[in-house]
């Protein structure tokens, strides 16, 4: 079945920086961009399926194609929604940092950026694995070999991003021959089993009316090889929270010491103390960090 509608987008919505997060692989293996038009394959349910979503000005058309009937438009719309980061509370951000003296002009240069999300949470815990210590290109390399070997695809010719059943299928040597260490492999594979028994509920997060992230982000760290930057980036580009520190983040740090015009490294002690005031938008900060030297992490 077919589920379409449409959604109005902000006066400002950075629909390229958005395509842009989805392009990051350029062999478009699960997303593919033509034009303001983006195709995305994943699972649902232990489906194939297709969203395509068609920009336009201030409007995105959407359509998701599906065999199941519970891919229903209250579904697709809360994906959506989230994936394109429409709920998130950016002007209120703005309005208390438009004259910050550090950085303020980012915020009023790139005003509008909104924070895109992956269209599970999953996927995002998997890239932060995958992700962890490494660069982006050489993360993007490693995930394109990670779906190959372990995902599925659809009729459109686009592969699905596994879930944690399809990597709970594979061999740790199969991990291992696509490109993750045998620590990464290890982190995958837990994080795989605690989604598929249940004991990190993942999606069940999605359908909570209140979100209480303290709990979240330690359920994701009491996996073994799951720490701060990798739960505060799920939780980020999963569901949207834009308060975890991503002082961790070797590219954060990097562009605030270019910002602050420092002649050495910034620790992550130094950045988690400096990003400390902006709570509870300490990830938005982060964002607009990445996108001020055009990093797609």
């Amino acid at each position: 079945m077919a589920v379409t509608f449409a959604l109005t987008l902000p006066p400002n919505y950075p629909t390229e920086h958005v395509l842009g997060y989805h392009q990051r692989d350029a062999w478009q293996l699960s997303e593919k961009r033509d034009g303001q038009t983006l195709q995305k394959a994943f699972m649902l349910q232990g489906t194939p399926t297709l969203l395509a979503l068609d920009f336009s000005a201030q409007r995105v058309s959407v359509r998701m194609d599906s065999p199941h009937e519970s891919a229903q438009t209250a579904m697709a719309t809360h994906t959506v929604q989230r994936m394109l980061g429409l709920a998130q509370d950016i002007d209120a951000f703005e309005q208390a940092y438009h004259d910050h003296p550090v950085i303020g002009a980012v915020i009023q240069r790139q005003s509008g950026l909104r924070v895109a999300a992956t269209v599970t949470p999953f996927e995002a815990l998997a890239w932060a694995i995958i992700g962890q210590q490494i660069s982006v290109s050489a993360a993007v390399a490693i995930r394109r070999r990670l779906i190959k070997t372990a995902g599925q695809t659809h009729d459109s010719g686009l592969w699905c991003h596994p879930g944690p059943t399809d990597i709970l299928a594979t061999t740790p040597e199969q991990l291992r021959a696509a490109g993750l260490s045998n620590a990464k492999t290890q982190t995958l594979l837990h994080v795989s089993r605690a989604v598929d028994t249940g004991a990190l509920p993942l999606d069940e997060w999605l359908e909570e009316d209140t979100a209480d992230w303290e709990a979240r982000r330690a359920a994701l760290q009491s996996i073994r090889g799951v720490g701060p930057w990798t739960a505060d980036y799920t939780l980020l580009r999963g569901y949207g929270w834009l308060d975890g520190s991503l002082h961790g983040d070797a590219a954060v740090r990097r562009s605030l010491g270019l910002l602050l015009e420092s002649e050495q490294p910034l620790s992550q002690q130094f950045a988690r103390t400096w990003l400390e005031p902006f709570t509870p938008w300490r990830a938005l900060v982060g964002a607009h960090l990445w996108a001020a030297n055009r990093i797609q992490a």
